[in-house]
């Protein structure tokens, strides 16, 4: 499995060996979601910029967007997450992904950061 990387809005983006990364929250954010109840999924074929609005999720507490950490083009959503949003919960890092991307500038990764910085990060916000 390659490192994951991290951006301040609590997206996770993970490149896989193909060179198409896979988009979820941390467990961070779910934990602070509470129950998360529906998701609407972006459409195979859409444009994501870096920080803008790919996802919406909604917990038992509220409505969140999810954001695109790097830019690219949608090429995957993962469709058993309309049939139980709570694997978002159980597996925010697994079976809990949201989408999977073509990024169109993979530098972008390097600009997140990774596990042990948003440890830091996060950290620090308590």
């Amino acid at each position: 499995m390659s490192e994951m990387r991290y951006s301040k809005e609590h997206e996770w983006v993970r490149r896989e060996a193909n060179g198409v990364c896979t988009v979820g929250i941390s467990d961070y954010a779910q934990s602070q979601l509470g129950d998360v109840v529906y998701v609407e999924l972006p459409a195979i074929g859409k444009v994501v910029k870096k920080g803008g609005e790919a996802a919406t999720v909604e917990s038992v507490k509220a409505a969140s967007e999810v954001y695109a950490p790097i830019s690219g083009e949608i090429v995957e959503a993962n469709a058993a997450l309309a049939d139980n949003p709570a694997q978002i919960n159980q597996s925010p890092t697994g079976d809990g992904w949201f989408f999977k991307l073509k990024p169109s500038d993979p530098g972008e990764l390097a600009a997140l950061m990774d596990e042990a910085a948003y440890a830091t990060y996060v950290a620090s916000l308590s």
